[in-house]
């Protein structure tokens, strides 16, 4: 193999593939890069870690073809760090050699057999449709924390995505909170319901987070994948059935509290100071007095009482709740006003941005 390509379209495109490379003892090859230098004026580079799988294509000049697997996370680093700004960058193979070759220098890099590498699959259906790249991150970041991390019940391990009328909706839940975000688009096309593994979730989100533009998805029964210039990313989907989650959220609510979110995320910093082993906080909501008092105890430290400015309608409530399962919401709200809305002991607790529908997001009390 000898080629030649522009070295910052190189160093991007293994930083992109080097994420989803594996360790897995019985496969050694998972841990490498696959460069496929096959093909006439492209190279692609190739990942998996068999839950996820990467293609990126590169421009480049074929002396000679040839496919070599390299170890991921050696070649990332001696590309990430070659000095100076060239434009171009060699690659020569010779007796099982990687030579990098640059107009500061040169580095050499053992390779290893490439035939046990698994192939990437393609996702043959015709079920596809069109979205926003950073809308659809947008939709797995406002959601995917609320996911189990226990894999007992893979549908709850996993960011739950249908469509209802122009949306497309995002739903992750543990059991004990639930995160739901809609994201408006531009063509409408039902595609069905969606279960993509939680633990999938953050490399998806990095490798999509900068495509301001349309990204094509494709989907069947097993997996799912994201196309988009010269990036071919796929990912395992859960077979699965996700519980029904609107028949836990309230109707009706007996108590609205409106807040400005700073002051909210400041009163769960303190009461996490002095919150117990099982993040306890109390919320005693007072129509009368206006007051949204937030108290938090631990024997072995002290405790605090935080009251808030408010804007409080219905009735009294005293409830207590999970502080961290509270303050992990706020990375999905935007505005600068929070409702809180009870509907009485032992019920959930809804938080939804001001004037904004798109989020929702629902806790389950704590028993005192």
């Amino acid at each position: 193999m000898k080629i030649e390509c522009v070295q910052e379209k190189l160093r991007e495109g293994i930083k992109y593939a080097e994420r989803i490379t594996g360790k897995h003892m019985t496969l050694p090859v998972l841990s490498c890069l696959i460069i496929d230098a096959s093909q006439k004026n492209n190279i692609i580079l190739k990942a998996t870690n068999l839950d996820l799988g990467i293609e990126v294509t590169i421009p480049a000049k074929i002396e000679e073809t040839g496919i070599i697997a390299i170890n991921g996370s050696i070649i990332n680093s001696f590309i990430e760090n070659i000095i100076g700004g060239e434009k171009g960058i060699k690659l020569e193979v010779n007796e099982g050699n990687l030579k990098i070759i640059t107009q500061s220098g040169s580095g050499t890099i053992k390779t290893v057999p490439y035939e046990d590498f698994p192939s990437i699959p393609k996702v043959s259906t015709k079920i596809s449709f069109l979205i926003n790249g950073e809308h659809f991150v947008k939709g797995l970041k406002s959601v995917w924390y609320s996911s189990s991390i226990s894999s007992i019940k893979p549908e709850l391990s996993s960011v739950y995505i249908y469509c209802d009328g122009e949306f497309v909706v995002f739903v992750a839940t543990d059991s004990f909170r639930l995160a739901e975000k809609k994201i408006k688009m531009k063509k409408n096309k039902d595609f069905g319901q969606i279960l993509i593994p939680y633990k999938n979730i953050p490399e998806i989100i990095r490798t999509l987070e900068s495509i301001n533009d349309e990204i094509e998805v494709c989907l069947d029964k097993n997996q799912i994948s994201f196309n988009y210039k010269g990036v071919y990313l796929i990912s395992r989907v859960i077979d699965g059935v996700f519980p029904d989650y609107k028949q836990i959220i309230p109707k009706n609510n007996t108590t609205e509290v409106t807040v400005l979110k700073q002051d909210m995320i400041n009163a769960m910093k303190l009461s996490n100071i002095f919150s117990d082993k099982f993040n306890q906080i109390n919320f005693k909501i007072n129509p009368s007095q206006r007051v949204c008092e937030i108290k938090t105890k631990n024997n072995d430290i002290g405790e605090n009482i935080t009251n808030l400015d408010s804007a409080i309608t219905g009735e009294f409530v005293d409830i207590n709740f999970n502080c961290k399962y509270i303050i992990d919401c706020f990375q999905s709200i935007d505005s600068d006003s929070i409702c809180l809305y009870f509907n009485g002991l032992n019920k959930p607790m809804i938080i939804k941005p001001v004037s904004d529908t798109s989020f929702r997001y629902i806790v389950m009390p704590m028993n005192r």
